[in-house]
């Protein structure tokens, strides 16, 4: 079973055609399996219809439970009012409450941080320059905040042109040819894949994830890296606003974890040599969707319960969807082939490479993942469904 592969170390192909909103050709090379191909022309005889998603998990999966407190954090920061966001008055008997996590934007990476400081530029008046621009480029991110899987069609426009024109290139609405995105698994270290990584056009590497020691591994090219904002907001605070660990010239793009972080991004961009692109929040919120259907659905099929208890075995305030899903989300909306690395687990392997963590978050659904990584390769019509909305 594909599903059952992706728990063991692997490499996933991804071969996709982007046609009307968003389709998929896929093929598959793994260890436990036999690559398939499907053509990029349609076979003269048309597949069997896959089964539509169910409406009843389409419908749980767009409730977005931290969406007002969003909405007035923003509002808050775009008035001036950082105690507002940070400290929330003294209301509620318990003193101070804790910054306002939202949905699926709260990513814990930094353990003992009980919530963000300002960026250490911004205690000082000579950045109070930055202001209006933060206003501005938090203003312009939460206008776009709405429900439109068609951004899939807009990535080329909003992340690869930027790259181009940063290295040079032409202007073009061309994607890039094949495309690696490199997870930070353990498992990475069973396999000597780094040549095979760095032969790919574009390779895109996750929070900063590193290299030296490890390119028999992992590789040493790097393309694109690709973080969350809690990554960016470490190292605002050091001098200079140092974020290059693959070097100054590789472009950078960011998913915004709270939206306070757009001061980080504010200082940070006006040093950053090479672009500084934060995520579409449309595209954040179709991958959300994308990931909550997936786990609703899993909850469904493991339980026999309904998917209305599925809160129960998931706290909807902080669940959302991995740095590494939408990564690959994002390679398959810029690249026409996709390979995927370091996505997996083994009981032996540890959960980060380079890291001695051993245990996985649990905010992330990665088997709900892995099962989305398998209807891209396998079926994709349903993936197809799945992001149109479509239901039965």
């Amino acid at each position: 079973m594909m599903k059952k592969s992706l728990r063991f170390p692997f490499v996933l192909l991804l071969s996709v055609a982007v046609f009307s909103l968003f389709g998929f050709r896929a093929a598959l090379l793994g260890r436990r399996f036999i690559g398939v191909r499907f053509p990029v022309v349609a076979p003269a005889v048309p597949p069997p219809p896959a089964v539509l998603p169910n409406a009843t998990l389409i419908r749980l999966a767009a409730m977005e439970v931290g969406e007002a407190e969003l909405r007035k954090d923003v509002e808050s920061l775009l008035e001036g009012s950082f105690a507002s966001v940070y400290d929330g008055g003294g209301g509620g008997g318990g003193g101070g409450r804790r910054f306002r996590s939202y949905s699926w934007r709260r990513e814990n990476h930094f353990q003992g941080q009980r919530r963000p400081r300002l960026p250490v530029q911004f205690s000082s008046p000579k950045y109070t320059r930055f202001f209006p621009e933060f206003r501005r480029a938090l203003r312009d991110w939460f206008r776009s905040h709405r429900y439109q899987p068609e951004v899939m069609s807009e990535l080329v426009g909003l992340i690869k042109r930027p790259i181009d024109r940063h290295r040079g290139r032409p202007d073009s609405q061309k994607r890039f040819g094949s495309c690696a995105v490199v997870g930070n698994s353990g498992i990475l270290m069973n396999n000597d894949h780094g040549e095979l990584i760095d032969g790919h056009d574009l390779v895109i590497r996750l929070n900063n994830a590193r290299t030296q020691g490890y390119h028999r591994n992992v590789g040493s090219k790097t393309g694109l890296s690709f973080v969350n904002s809690n990554i960016l907001h470490a190292c605002a605070l050091r001098d200079g606003c140092f974020c290059h660990p693959y070097g100054g010239s590789v472009p950078m793009v960011m998913y915004i974890c709270q939206a306070i972080h757009f001061l980080d991004y504010t200082v940070c961009n006006s040093s950053h040599k090479a672009p500084l692109l934060v995520t579409d929040v449309r595209f954040d919120g179709l991958c959300a969707r994308i990931v909550k259907y997936y786990s609703l659905k899993r909850f469904v099929e493991a339980t026999g319960k309904p998917p209305e208890e599925w809160k129960k075995a998931h706290d909807e305030k902080l669940f959302h969807y991995s740095s590494g899903m939408q990564a690959v989300m994002l390679a398959v909306g810029i690249c026409d082939r996709v390979s995927i690395f370091g996505f997996g687990k083994s009981a032996e392997a540890r959960h980060h490479y380079h890291t001695n963590q051993k245990k996985e978050l649990d905010l992330h659904d990665y088997e709900a993942e892995y099962a989305l990584y398998s209807d891209l390769a396998e079926r994709p019509q349903l993936g197809l469904a799945a992001l149109q909305g479509r239901s039965n």
